[in-house]
């Protein structure tokens, strides 16, 4: 058990995973920073400057209001648009960075190899056989 545990570990692939989800993780951290501080309020500044910002409120009035003002009932579209544009920009960067190169290094290390011969299939061998078979038949005779 532990001699399987060693080489799946020193194989590499486990480190290039974790440096990836950390990578990965910080990164999020930072297109979702600018993600929120700079598109968002772009796109809340869409309906007008009165507003809450680009979505709608199911019930207006004082009792769906919270201690710090906000809308309790208000939908908020914009945290929606945030989320999408903030996964779209992460997934790409990681395609990018980390699975476009991966592949292109398989890829790489696919094309020295010679590339293993078909099997035949077994009623293809039987079938040669017996013409080798007749062969040899009709030259003896």
């Amino acid at each position: 058990m532990f001699k399987g545990f060693k080489e799946f570990i020193l194989r590499g692939n486990v480190i290039d995973l974790a440096v990836a989800v950390v990578i990965g993780g910080a990164f999020a951290a930072v297109v979702s920073a600018f993600v929120s501080k700079i598109i968002t309020p772009i796109i809340n500044a869409a309906p007008g400057a009165k507003s809450q910002g680009l979505g709608f409120s199911l019930r207006h009035g004082t009792n769906f209001v919270d201690k710090s003002g906000n809308n309790t009932t208000f939908v908020d579209l914009s945290g929606i648009i945030n989320a999408i544009i903030v996964f779209v920009i992460t997934a790409a960067v990681v395609y990018i960075i980390f699975v476009l190169p991966m592949n292109k290094l398989a890829e790489r290390r696919l094309r020295g190899k010679e590339p293993e011969p078909e099997k035949k299939a077994e009623d293809v061998l039987l079938l040669e056989e017996i013409r080798d078979l007749l062969r040899a038949k009709n030259s003896a005779s």
